[in-house]
């Protein structure tokens, strides 16, 4: 209960600081809002839209190179439903959803689990890269450099034999069966590319809202950055507020506090439309019948490789 109430506190306290930078920038804000294209915003959706497609497609390689190979529209479904929990307080409820959805449609939670971890993971990895390598001039990220010492680290723990012993540690602690096979080294090597390309694709909404044509690497690496501050701050629900201050401290300087407070509102506006949007369509798309998902009943509870005929004896997944 104490924990709850804390997240809760945390999170308005975010609040109220972007409330009182809005506040006192309220005019210029409201003008920034209103001069904002319409062709603009649309063009921010699709491209959030666009993004969420990357990150889903190195998700799904994820799972594939774990031993659950699903159709997208399917992998959709879990992710996308199951990552609504996000906006619950608590750092549980996504996690429990998608490993929920994944066992309906035949991924053990054991395996879920550690393909939510390991894309949270290289989202994280990609976007302090992406941040530090387009922002490194900007004061806001000079003062954070702590946080770019991650980098290295990340990198050491995408190495397969370091990935499949971090994450069987996280499994023992979660309390389920450890994985049944090593993670193959081809499999991270493309989970990172989709997600590098995820994140650029996610650079064209800032951008576009910031209205400066010339500032596409910096929109890029301020919302990176952005995000990874908001994932950081997890107790609070979805990040919301860190976020967007730390995207304003980035911004500001550059555009000026109002138009980087406009810019702020309506990425996270784009951002929750599209989640919606994505796990609508997802749901809808996604759907299997009993009959047509992989056995669960077998896999569950058995570390053995014998028990997921879509690998081979290497242990990497079956084109």
């Amino acid at each position: 209960m104490l924990r709850r109430l804390l997240r809760v506190l945390l999170a308005l306290v975010a609040l109220a600081f972007l409330g009182y930078g809005l506040a006192r920038n309220w005019h210029d804000t409201t003008q920034a809002l209103t001069r904002l294209s319409p062709w603009a915003v649309l063009g921010a959706f699709g491209a959030v839209l666009a993004g969420q497609v990357c990150m889903l497609v190195a998700w799904r390689q994820i799972m594939a190179g774990l031993g659950t190979r699903l159709p997208l529209r399917v992998a959709g479904r879990i992710m996308f439903v199951g990552q609504l929990g996000k906006y619950i307080p608590g750092a549980v409820w996504a996690y429990a959803a998608m490993m929920d959805l994944g066992r309906d449609h035949g991924s053990p939670p054991r395996r879920t689990f550690a393909t939510i971890s390991l894309g949270l993971v290289v989202n994280l990895g990609a976007g302090i890269s992406i941040a530090a390598a387009t922002l490194s001039s900007h004061e806001a990220v000079r003062r954070a450099w702590y946080v770019v010492l991650l980098v290295p680290v990340i990198i050491v723990c995408l190495h397969p034999k370091v990935l499949t012993w971090g994450l069987n540690l996280a499994l023992r602690i979660a309390r389920k069966e450890p994985l049944e096979s090593v993670l193959p080294g081809r499999t991270v090597v493309v989970t990172v590319a989709w997600t590098a390309l995820g994140w650029f694709v996610y650079g064209l909404h800032t951008w576009l809202l910031s209205g400066r044509p010339d500032l596409y690497l910096v929109s890029t690496g301020a919302y990176a950055f952005a995000w990874c501050t908001g994932i950081l701050a997890f107790v609070v629900p979805a990040g919301v507020g860190v976020r967007e201050g730390a995207l304003v401290l980035v911004l500001g300087p550059v555009i000026g506090t109002a138009p980087a407070i406009a810019v702020a509102i309506v990425s996270r506006l784009a951002f929750t439309l599209a989640d919606a949007v994505a796990a609508g369509v997802a749901f809808v798309l996604g759907r299997q019948s009993a009959s047509s998902a992989p056995a669960y009943a077998a896999q569950n509870g058995s570390g053995s490789t014998a028990l997921t005929p879509d690998r081979n004896l290497s242990g990497s997944p079956e084109a």
